[in-house]
């Protein structure tokens, strides 16, 4: 599950994370009082930041012909101006797709002079099976690009489970970014309180980008006393990705979903405990298993068709869930046809086969479909299939399936 970068600094603030004073809107009326508000604790400047779940907001270009969902104000005036250009609005960016996402919350923030911007994360290592934190100096930058260009850049820090971040371990990566003085130790802290986010949240990311060395403060009503440091560290922005299996661990996270930032056929999905995502082809898949779905996804290209969602229904799913999968899958426009791969384990393929028969029916189905079934209770599955009555094409492999519901397509 993501949650906005609100959210997120809201969940990291619990940890001890320094992030900047801000507050969520959802009016233009609540604008202007978060705008007045920031002013009148000292910031000489306001950001105004939509709030969507995709990156890359600060470049994109609003359907309307506004430039940027990340604007900095040098008055109230001129927040509420912003605001009221993107509140409503259709914000399109590298990660939203042509579609692009409608902005419903903006985030009215602090302004910050930044001095140094670095990249700061913790996300778990599948391949070691431990948490790791990746940290660089190139903050700001997609760090994709960053390990292209400059991977001596990107430094590394592998946590072991069992007794989990060390103190040692934080002080390194304070020192790997070059951070000295109070900086560093603030750095420390902060870093601490990152990972513990993570951990504690059960989140599968916890991303700060940039994570900033600022001026402190930001206006004179928040200056420090005499002697404080002229310089502190700060989360100007953050991501988090939380693990959905986990959610019921932690039901005041589970209320930060919001449901106007996913596709309504994926939340139709969740309903059922059916694993869904959208895509643009026109083939459609229900498999058991996501290797296997993978794996019949890469299969439909490789004849030359193009998968339009993955579904994987799971390794014990029911006739109820089997026909709700197919009354998702029908209400994609762009569908014109369904390949079925079942490889049977725990799954009775004559279960699939019974829930099949019954979602054609229910559905009036009039588009090819292609069923290939294998495994615990095979025989009694294709039984079913042949004396359904319904129009079904079977196959006896993965690549007959692919090269059928391809040819059905293509007709």
């Amino acid at each position: 599950m993501n949650i906005h970068e609100y959210q997120a600094k809201q969940l990291l603030a619990r940890y001890g994370v320094a992030v900047p004073l801000e507050i969520p809107v959802q009016s233009l009326a609540e604008a202007r009082a978060a705008a007045e508000k920031i002013i009148a604790a000292g910031s000489a400047s306001i950001v105004v930041k939509a709030q969507i779940h995709a990156g890359g907001r600060g470049k994109g270009v609003f359907k309307s012909g506004f430039q940027g969902g990340v604007k900095v104000a040098s008055s109230v005036e001129e927040a509420v101006s912003f605001a009221e250009k993107m509140l409503g609005q259709i914000l399109v960016t590298r990660q939203t797709g042509p579609e692009g996402r409608q902005v419903q919350r903006l985030l009215i923030s602090e302004g910050a002079k930044i001095k140094k911007e670095f990249y700061l994360a913790v996300l778990l290592d599948r391949a070691l099976s431990r948490p790791l934190i990746m940290a660089s100096t190139e903050g700001g930058m997609d760090i994709e690009d960053v390990a292209a260009r400059t991977p001596e850049k990107i430094f590394k820090e592998w946590i072991d489970p069992a007794v989990g971040l060390m103190p040692f371990q934080a002080r390194k990566m304070a020192a790997a970014l070059g951070l000295k003085g109070d900086l560093f130790n603030a750095a420390v802290k902060l870093i601490t309180g990152v990972f513990n986010t993570w951990w504690e949240c059960e989140a599968s990311l916890v991303e700060l980008n940039p994570l900033a060395v600022i001026e402190s403060p930001a206006g004179a009503a928040r200056r420090p006393p005499p002697g404080a440091p002229a310089e502190t560290l700060m989360a100007l922005d953050a991501k988090i990705s939380l693990d959905d299996n986990a959610l019921y661990r932690h039901p005041d996270i589970q209320e930060m979903r919001d449901l106007n930032e996913e596709a309504p056929l994926e939340i139709e999905a969740s309903k059922f405990n059916l694993n869904y995502i959208k895509l643009d082809g026109t083939i459609a898949c229900l498999v058991n298993g996501a290797g296997l779905a993978m794996a019949t996804m890469d299969i439909i290209q490789h004849y030359g068709g193009q998968p339009a969602n993955f579904l994987d229904v799971g390794g014990g799913a029911s006739r109820e869930q089997v026909t709700a999968a197919f009354k998702i899958i029908l209400s994609d426009p762009n569908v014109k046809g369904i390949l079925v791969n079942i490889f049977g384990g725990i799954m009775d393929c004559n279960v699939i086969a019974t829930g099949i028969v019954a979602a054609v029916k229910e559905t009036h189905l009039n588009l090819p479909l292609v069923v290939r079934l294998e495994g615990n209770n095979v025989a009694a599955g294709k039984q079913t299939l042949a004396e359904s009555g319904v129009s079904i094409i079977t196959a006896d492999s993965m690549a007959d399936a692919a090269r059928k519901v391809v040819a059905a397509v293509g007709k």
